[in-house]
């Protein structure tokens, strides 16, 4: 006779083990029409499991964020109905959901093309508006291998083999004919399926490893009701037009080539723009008391062994050998700076120590994650250690956290996720040494008055670490500054300072990010912005443009006051409509156009528009010049007169 307790307190007696849907149909049919299943003591059952002792009950509907993502793992299964369906042959690996959506790793022996995928959307939709009951049956670990090993699944039966205990009894879901294992839950019936789109096909090895055969990748997105799949299908084709990767060709900021993958060349402009944030952030390393210093790039293996990088680590390492010396070139810069403050007698009178470096990085990355700015192989981090005493911890993090806060507000960025990453199963260092990093970093959260989420085993190897994400102005969430606590680097370097009782202490080292990378960091503002970086950024500030060739000379001598000014101006003399050279400018998204006729001459004045169309009438060279540089000094995120 279980009595199950709902969110409200209430409760409700029932004669007989009872299933979650019953439950649901005893609250009132709307209810049971809208279950997708049930979180039964906390943990999430399907609709068809049964209750058969007193338990605490919340119905997961179309509503709740759970019951999105069950949508979107059936999805994943319907997926598998239709190919299988259209494919007999294909062989099915593994579904599971990711942001946003779902995806299914699948073995075909020919390449899928965009016709086959439009033909196994279009089969899904038929099979979903059946409105199909999904069964889920328990049977035991032989019964699933069996039935797997008929249908002639090899990866599923390599599932069972390899990650599933003998003694199991797997979940199967029957789909009609077709059939899946997972853990679940799945929704009861597929009404609830009918509002997804299947997006595009990409390579993945089995397992994750490029030893394994690769599979082809079926991604797609899943949603409660056709609205939401409309906002977010409109939410992407807004994030096409601001492609990075697009922006950046049409504006000449940089480019990649197939002899250097995930390397970047950059152009004039793009440097401009990397340069600018470079001295935006060393503008505020003075002003966080910072000192900057710059380590070399390639380290013995040696000293990789003892910071651990070379056992936890060495995949993503690229490595080289001279003079029988092996060699490897730096992922990261902390053992370098550590490197840094070994040299030399240190008191506890001279921490707290802060050390920061725009440090050139290279980690191997696999050659599929590859994606223009955002997923590189070479790429220079704003990177900075604090040595400090475990009492400076929660003052030096807290200033940490400032310093996030006040570089991320110059760009716009102001809605930013926290995130706490906590010990991950492959680490260096004592139990007891993790429970105080993490203890510190939630007593720094705490302080500051932030929300947080806890990661966890999202953790470095070497301590827990505070992640801040930014959330632009498509909802994209980029994780990109971090702030990590590690008490175990500094002792394996054998730093150490003199404490105030004379005695030899190991420094706790606070690892701090707050561009990440500066490639990426480049990548998102370029999509941020659309490719209209504020003043203060734009590569070429202003285009100073005549109407014939009588005003040629003037031309030059604004260009000249403005560039003496400390502005990024350029000339535009061209035999060209004047209309047609700001159509052009316009394009290349320059912030001001500046047309100098005759009239302007006359009155030693310069016709300023923006880039956005708008006209704000005439200026006096040094007047609008004064303007501007306040604008790049103040770095301003909008122009002169925009909303």
């Amino acid at each position: 006779m279980p009595i199950i307790t709902l969110p409200d307190g209430s409760q409700r007696q029932f004669d007989n083990p009872i299933s979650v849907l019953e439950v649901a149909q005893s609250i009132g049919a709307g209810l049971a029409k809208a279950t997708i299943a049930g979180r039964v003591n906390g943990e999430r059952r399907d609709a068809c499991d049964i209750i058969d002792q007193d338990a605490t009950l919340e119905i997961i509907t179309a509503k709740d964020e759970d019951g999105l993502e069950i949508i979107r793992h059936s999805c994943a299964h319907l997926l598998g109905h239709a190919i299988k369906q259209l494919f007999p042959d294909v062989k099915m690996a593994i579904g599971p959901t990711i942001e946003n959506g779902f995806y299914y790793d699948v073995d075909l022996d020919r390449s899928l093309t965009q016709e086959d995928i439009d033909e196994i959307e279009k089969r899904m939709l038929e099979l979903a508006k059946t409105n199909y009951d999904v069964v889920k049956k328990r049977v035991s670990w032989q019964e699933a291998r069996d039935t797997f090993e008929q249908r002639g699944e090899p990866y599923k039966m390599a599932i069972l083999d390899e990650n599933i205990e003998r003694t199991a009894t797997p979940a199967l879901y029957h789909h009609q004919e077709y059939i899946d294992m997972c853990r679940g839950p799945h929704v009861p019936n597929m009404r609830f399926c009918h509002h997804f789109k299947l997006q595009k096909v990409a390579g993945a090895y089995w397992r994750g490893d490029s030893k394994n055969k690769m599979l082809q990748r079926i991604y797609g997105t899943a949603w409660a009701d056709k609205k939401q799949l409309a906002e977010y299908l409109q939410r992407l084709e807004e994030a096409a037009k601001r492609d990075h990767r697009k922006i950046g060709k049409a504006l000449d900021l940089y480019h990649m080539q197939e002899e250097a993958p995930g390397m970047v060349f950059w152009h004039n402009d793009g440097w401009t723009i990397f340069r600018e944030l470079e001295t935006f952030v060393r503008t505020k390393l003075k002003e966080y008391d910072y000192q900057e210093v710059k380590g070399p790039f390639m380290m013995d293996r040696v000293l990789w062994e003892r910071t651990g990088h070379w056992q936890n680590y060495a995949d993503l390492m690229f490595t080289t050998q001279s003079e029988n010396r092996e060699y490897a070139i730096k992922p990261m810069n902390c053992p370098g700076h550590v490197q840094i403050f070994n040299q030399g007698l240190k008191s506890y009178r001279d921490l707290p120590i802060r050390m920061a470096e725009f440090g050139s990085c290279h980690r191997n990355e696999p050659s599929g994650s590859l994606h223009g700015l955002m997923r590189v192989r070479g790429f220079t981090q704003d990177d900075a250690h604090i040595f400090c005493t475990e009492d400076q911890i929660e003052s030096e993090v807290t200033s940490c956290i400032r310093m996030v806060y006040d570089i991320y507000s110059t760009f716009g960025f102001t809605n930013i996720a926290v995130k706490l990453s906590t010990r991950p199963e492959n680490r260096i260092g004592s139990d007891e040494m993790w429970d105080r990093a993490e203890a510190g970093l939630a007593a720094a959260l705490a302080h500051n008055g932030l929300e947080y989420e806890i990661q966890e085993g999202e953790g470095a190897f070497y301590g827990p670490k505070i992640e801040f994400a930014l959330r632009d102005c498509l909802g994209r969430e980029w994780q990109c500054g971090t702030v990590q606590l590690d008490f175990a680097l500094p002792g394996r370097l054998d730093a150490s300072y003199v404490a105030e009782d004379n005695s030899r202490r190991t420094p706790v080292m606070i690892h701090r990010a707050i561009l990440g990378s500066i490639e990426r960091f480049i990548g998102i503002i370029t999509e941020e912005y659309a490719g209209f970086f504020p003043a203060w950024l734009a590569p070429t500030q202003a285009v100073v443009m005549n109407i014939t060739d009588s005003q040629a000379d003037y031309v030059q001598q604004v260009v000249k006051t403005l560039s003496d000014a400390g502005l990024r101006v350029k000339a535009d003399l061209r035999n060209e409509k004047v209309g047609f050279k700001i159509r052009e400018h316009t394009l290349r998204r320059v912030p001001y156009m500046l047309v100098c006729g005759d009239k302007e001459i006359s009155e030693g004045k310069i016709a300023v528009r923006t880039r956005k169309g708008a006209d704000l009438g005439t200026f006096k060279v040094e007047e609008f010049a004064e303007i501007l540089k306040n604008q790049v000094r103040g770095r301003e995120l909008k122009l002169l007169n925009e909303e």
